[in-house]
């Protein structure tokens, strides 16, 4: 799996760094709060304008690569984030921020709608293993994100935004050298494809799953940092245990419980235990120690589960799986953009563990999904790519 062409390394480094930038703001939720005056549900935007934009945008994603190729799709993606989030950093109000982070998430929708197709295409390997190759970039990205932010946030909130403008320069500069040119597929990807896709109860019961689970996720990601109250660099290292546990659980862990329990039964098992993970902390999220805890151990639950329902996305429907993975895409992230904002809302009005407690509940609600939906799955080993056309499938992966 680890001896691929140079232009799978190319584009697995640009994921590195463009998922760096879900993580990279998180240790700063807090201080941007605090300096701008900002409530969070307010500062949650910031992740719901992201998410938003991008599930949206996934709809449109693949009927640009189809059109300009792939290698135009990443560069015009990776050339977004770079100036949206440059004005994040230059803004003075919380509105300019969660505008630029709506910009920043369709630049993400570009490029990493069209990331692990590409490395699907130019793998020395089998699709499941390019599954797995795209998981771990994602996943050292996700791990190193928080501590790039938390760092860089001790000296500014602004410093991470600057900081992935740099590094997304460097991962174009990657991208243009060492990605071959890939011409437009010979087939035209209509935009109303992935609503039609949903008709299929496979891919229908794999979307839905996601959206709750996403609600879970982020719920996670965007409110954890409130109850905690600490520095920007500790919260980063905090969640750099996260990713970092999720890194390894998506590449070594969830295809040894696949090839042992199967797909459903371990995508069961993952989404459950995250849903308890989530009331423990919401039971005692008074208590540091356990939230700490809860947070980093809820990466082991991620990773297994973003391995293996983006291969369950796969065999959801018989369609092309650009169009399958565009349909799921833009339905999982509305759970991303809709748990941000109500998280903050909840933990305002009500209290601190009301937002747990709401991740829980929606993560058990996308387990009765799968387990009910699961009959209509295809879900046995992935196959190999016999064909550059049919390689060239937009994949992604739940991070993010």
């Amino acid at each position: 799996m680890w001896k691929q062409p140079r232009a799978v390394w190319a584009v697995a480094f640009a994921c590195v760094i463009a998922f760096m930038g879900i993580g990279l703001v998180d240790p700063i939720l807090k201080p941007i709060a605090d300096e701008l005056g900002a409530s969070p549900s307010e500062t949650s935007l910031l992740f719901t304008s992201y998410m938003a934009v991008m599930g949206v945008a996934m709809l449109v994603a693949g009927f640009i690569s189809s059109r300009i190729g792939a290698k135009r799709t990443l560069l015009a993606g990776l050339a977004l984030i770079i100036v949206f989030s440059a004005l994040a950093g230059m803004s003075d109000s919380i509105g300019a921020i969660v505008g630029f982070r709506a910009g920043w998430g369709l630049g993400n929708a570009l490029f990493v709608a069209t990331a692990l197709s590409t490395i699907v295409v130019a793998s020395a390997g089998s699709v499941g293993q390019a599954v797995i190759f795209f998981e771990a970039a994602l996943g050292l990205g996700i791990a190193v994100g928080p501590i790039v932010g938390g760092q860089l946030g001790a000296i500014s909130w602004r410093a991470p935004f600057f900081g992935v403008a740099a590094l997304m320069a460097i991962a174009v500069v990657v991208t243009a050298v060492l990605l071959p040119p890939t011409p437009p597929s010979g087939r035209h990807t209509s935009l109303t494809d992935p609503i039609w896709a949903l008709k299929h109860p496979g891919l229908r019961t794999v979307a839905l799953t996601a959206l709750f689970y996403n609600m879970g996720f982020f719920t996670l990601l965007a409110f954890a940092p409130f109850p905690l109250d600490m520095g920007a660099s500790q919260v980063g290292w905090i969640f750099f245990g996260w990713g970092l546990l999720l890194a390894i659980t998506s590449v070594r862990t969830a295809p040894r419980l696949q090839r042992r329990f199967g797909t459903v039964p371990s995508i069961l098992w993952a989404l459950t235990l995250f849903a308890v993970d989530l009331a423990l902390m919401a039971v005692f999220v008074e208590s540091t120690t356990v939230l700490i805890i809860g947070i980093v151990i809820a990466g082991a639950f991620l990773g297994v589960n973003n391995t293996l329902i983006t291969e369950a996305v796969m065999g959801s429907a018989p369609v092309e799986r650009s169009v399958a993975s565009s349909a799921y895409s833009f339905v999982r992230f509305s759970g991303g953009a809709v748990a941000p904002w109500a998280a903050g809302r909840l933990g305002e009005e009500i209290s601190m563990s009301a937002p747990f407690w709401m991740g829980a509940v929606a993560v058990l609600i996308g387990v009765v999904i799968f387990s009910a939906g699961s009959r209509h799955l295809r879900v046995g080993p992935a196959p190999a790519v016999h064909s550059a056309t049919e390689g060239r499938a937009v994949l992604v992966g739940d991070a993010d």
